[in-house]
């Protein structure tokens, strides 16, 4: 799948460049409350002068149908009308596309922005006032939020030049003294922090609407259960580790800085440290949950009915207690009240959270100014400590079990990939139609046979023809194109085993390319294999690398708006964090041993066809013959092994070096893969990866 550098955080529509992060005083004006209630979480470019002005996207497509308008409309309507209320009382609303763990993919009840847009992209912000709306999303969904928004909405292309941010569009078109209203749930506070900063120009008010969402309020009984699958166990011979050690691991760090207590939010976090996995979310094993560790103490808080018997004896052997989800806030007050000095990733820790506890500690400040001889109280009072989630390293860099977890799980991928492969060459070349939706489809029954299959990894992007330009595709039933032998065929899919997660993309022509493609095609590869191949010291960025993806490209002019390479989780998110390949200087981890990144250069040529390549790599130690300042270099090892196209690529193009590459990428296709395949499978990749 494309990288999305894990995924983009909410801030990334707030703001033109991400600047370093920054620690945040605990100092500052705690942000407004509407309401202290706990709220439980159930579930085209003009010109004008050097500005570019986005048009609404009816603008830029054909064919907008009456009735979908109305449906947006309506509900565009009835939001508005929340506006007046007199426990709302805003301007504006902005619906991000997070839940209340910044998480990219989220349960189907809280994909509240795609309910009121109509767009399902998985990244983008829909803001609302009394007389606008506009969705702010990224390169990579351009031509899809173009078919889907409606004609009430104008579509904003985050990063394109002269195309304002969110603040500065509701700064340009508010009077001054605006109420500009969020769910402070739905946005980290480093975000939900910039945001009141950049709004505060025009002397506007953020207003935390923390006791109900406004999208919740019109959504009713159309609105999606939210989930109730159990938990499970992710065993130790894929984790590699136990709780006890995990939980030991991030207690050191609280002791090192001098916390008593650490909230952790991010789902996949949550799920790492306790050795558990889920399904609430699509695609991800992941459950809703926050687990706040203590020096002596753990506790998750979780929806109880989710907990298994097994699961329940699991977590009290690793000395885990359970308290329920929305009991989180009550939580964290009473850490403050007891003097706690808490550590928070406010990159990722709601604004919810973070602002009651600072109201918490205010109260405390009160408290003890009142009665100056309560012994109860701890001497120093509480405090935060603002930085970045020690598990969030940890999970990236895999141990040897998860490592062989990986490896092994993407072997059974492979052969089922051929087996799928060998089926649909024969099935075009029989003429036999079918549209992107079963190509998809037939794909997912191909890695149900497969041992150890639990899910796909994200909505598989089947994309023929112009289709494959639309960077996060999704075919959908009634309304997408048969894939024939005429065009270019992009395919990026990846799965869920109990072992690991695999992401790859290939691009296929079924007859003859033309000059064109193979060009491009070439070029991708070519920017594909000066990744797998690069040395680096260590301590090395991954933005550092991106440019050896794209200088190929860049030679004819030509490059793609998204990332090349994406963290990826062993059984856990298919995009995962800190570590990224990407144009995106802004990331500054290091690349590490152990850790897993995508390497997928792409072209798209809008409304003709996409090409991406994508394998995913583990981070390992080179062999080199020097060791320059006595630090260690750096290289990649190939998880997948899925066979290239060959008649896509211009030889002429190729180094003697590169066309070297792709045939002992081929050997080792065929001495991975083939042991596990037999008949017509094993023929057809016997037959794709023979020499050039």
């Amino acid at each position: 799948m494309e990288a999305t550098l894990s995924p983009p955080p909410l801030s990334a529509f707030l703001r033109r460049a991400p600047p370093l992060r920054r620690l945040l005083p605990l100092s500052l004006p705690p942000l407004l409350l509407a309401s202290r209630r706990l709220r439980v979480s159930s579930c085209a470019h003009g010109s004008d002068g050097d500005r570019i002005v986005a048009r609404p996207s009816s603008e830029l497509r054909r064919g907008i149908r009456e009735n979908s308008s109305k449906v947006e409309d309506e509900k565009l309507l009835s939001l508005r009308r929340l506006f007046s209320r007199p426990d709302v009382g805003i301007d504006a609303y902005i619906v991000p596309s997070q839940d209340a763990h910044q998480s990219e993919y989220i349960a189907e009840c809280l994909r509240r922005r795609a309910y009121l847009s109509g767009f399902t992209g998985s990244a983008g912000t829909a803001v609302v006032t009394k007389d606008k709306a506009a969705l702010w999303t990224d390169g990579r969904y351009f031509l899809q939020a173009e078919k889907e928004l409606s004609r009430d909405w104008t579509l904003m292309r985050s990063g394109t030049r002269g195309v304002p941010t969110t603040s500065e569009w509701l700064n340009d078109i508010l009077p001054p003294g605006a109420r500009i209203g969020i769910d402070p749930f739905l946005f980290s506070f480093d975000a939900a922090e910039e945001l009141k900063q950049e709004i505060s120009k025009k002397n506007h008010e953020l207003i935390l609407l923390k006791e109900f969402n406004l999208v919740d309020e019109i959504w009713n009984d159309s609105r999606p259960d939210p989930p109730s699958k159990p938990t499970r166990v992710h065993d130790i011979k894929y984790a590699g580790a136990d709780v006890v050690s995990k939980l030991s691991y991030l207690r050191s760090h609280l002791g090192e800085s001098g916390c008593t207590a650490i909230v952790v939010s991010m789902l996949d976090e949550v799920a790492w440290l306790l050795n558990m996995r889920g399904s609430d979310v699509p695609h991800s094993p992941v459950f809703y949950g926050y687990l706040i560790v203590e020096p002596y103490r753990a506790t998750l808080f979780v929806d109880t009915k989710k907990v298994t018997k097994e699961v329940l004896n699991h977590l009290t052997n690793a000395g885990v207690e359970l308290k329920p989800y929305e009991s989180v806030l009550a939580e964290i007050e009473s850490l403050a009240l007891k003097g706690a000095k808490l550590w928070l990733d406010t990159s990722s820790v709601n604004a919810a959270i973070v602002s009651v506890f600072r109201s918490a500690c205010e109260r405390y400040s009160s408290q003890l100014n009142n009665n100056s001889t309560n012994q109860s109280i701890h001497h120093g009072g509480p405090d935060a400590v603002y930085q970045v989630s020690p598990v969030a390293l940890a999970k990236a860099v895999k141990n040897n079990a998860e490592i062989e977890g990986m490896k092994n799980a993407h072997l059974r991928d492979a052969a089922a990939l051929v087996e799928f492969w060998c089926w649909l060459e024969k099935e075009i070349d029989n003429n036999v139609a079918l549209t992107e939706l079963d190509v998809a489809d037939a794909l997912l029954e191909f890695r149900q046979k497969q041992e150890g299959f639990i899910e796909t990894s994200f909505n598989t992007i089947s994309g023929y023809g112009a289709n494959g330009a639309i960077i996060h595709y999704r075919p959908i039933p009634g309304d997408c194109s048969l894939v024939e032998n005429k065009n270019l065929f992009l395919l990026d899919s990846g799965a869920q085993y109990v072992d690991g997660t695999t992401d790859i993309t290939r691009t296929v022509h079924f007859g003859e390319p033309s000059k064109r493609q193979k060009e491009c095609f070439t070029r991708v590869l070519q920017g594909h294999i000066a990744i797998d191949e690069v040395i680096f010291p260590e301590r090395t960025p991954g933005f550092v690398l991106d440019v050896l993806a794209r200088s190929s490209l860049w030679k004819v002019g030509l490059d793609y708006r998204h990332g090349t390479g994406h963290g990826v989780g062993a059984a856990l998110n298919v995009h995962e964090g800190p570590q990224s390949i990407s144009f995106r200087f802004g990331n500054l981890t290091a690349l590490q041993k152990g850790m897993i990144v995508s390497n997928e250069p792409g072209y798209y040529e809008d409304n003709s066809f996409g090409i991406r390549i994508e394998n995913l790599l583990l981070v390992i130690e080179a062999n080199v013959p020097n060791a320059y300042g006595g630090i260690e270099y750096l290289g990649f090892e190939k998880l997948t092994f899925v066979p290239i196209q060959t008649k896509l690529v211009e030889l002429s193009l190729m180094s003697p070096g590169e066309i070297k590459w792709l045939n002992d990428y081929h050997g080792q296709v065929w001495e991975k893969v083939s042991p596990l395949l037999n008949g017509e499978a094993l023929d057809w990749l016997s037959k794709n990866t023979r020499p050039i």
